[in-house]
């Protein structure tokens, strides 16, 4: 009943949105599987960048930051970064994931808001593959991969319909749940240095970061949290 699956738009979006409470949970017993939608092609200012090597160096940073937070498996869609849409090419692919990794819970993007902002934070645009991803995980969730007749394809690969219990949803302005992550706020920074090509271990960020956590200071994060019903 503890396995969870984390679902984001790009490499580095599941230790942003949730890599605390991916350590936290998982030392407490949970089993975390990690789906990387996009291949994160186009996040790069460097305009001479190679689009196949960054996606290959994009992978691996996934994988090493994935490794430190005690994830099980990383997979990787691989859809080209910038142009998702809540489709049903989407939908079918995610309710495929679904039925093959039967996570209990699920944990994606807020598809919500246009911007969004953190407790206490400043506003951000919410980007269009985080809205498509969220949405379409939703729309897969339910009523997609728990009903049969979706996809009856996959029936026949040996996928089974499956139910997911409940969805944490991270970026949202309607925010009902906050994690203690205190105690592995370290391992998540560390996880997102991982992530080189696209923040350093010396960002203002980052180093800011770790001055309040040496401090002790209370670092939390903040979900919305849908039940299922059954």
């Amino acid at each position: 009943m503890k396995r969870a699956l984390v679902i984001g738009a790009h490499p580095d979006d599941p230790e942003f949105g949730a890599g605390g409470t991916v350590a936290a949970w998982g030392q407490q017993g949970w089993e975390f599987h990690y789906l990387i939608v996009t291949d994160g092609c186009k996040g790069t200012s460097d305009a001479g960048q190679d689009g196949l090597a960054l996606v290959q160096r994009r992978q691996q940073e996934q994988r090493q930051a994935a490794a430190l937070l005690g994830v099980h498996s990383v997979e990787f869609l691989g859809m080209p970064d910038g142009e998702l849409e809540a489709d049903q090419n989407l939908l079918e692919k995610l309710v495929a994931v679904l039925r093959k990794t039967r996570p209990y819970a699920v944990f994606t993007h807020n598809p919500e808001p246009l911007e969004f902002r953190k407790p206490g934070g400043r506003a951000h645009i919410a980007h269009r593959d985080h809205r498509a991803v969220g949405q379409s995980v939703l729309d897969a969730v339910y009523p997609a991969a728990r009903d049969p007749h979706y996809f009856p394809a996959h029936h026949a690969a040996g996928w089974a319909a499956h139910k997911v219990r409940e969805v944490f949803l991270w970026g949202s302005c309607a925010a009902d749940l906050k994690v203690d992550i205190g105690h592995t706020m370290g391992r998540k920074l560390d996880a997102i240095v991982q992530h080189q090509s696209q923040i350093s271990a010396d960002h203002p960020r980052i180093l800011r970061a770790r001055a309040r956590h040496q401090e002790g200071r209370p670092f939390y994060e903040y979900f919305r949290h849908l039940r299922i019903s059954l």
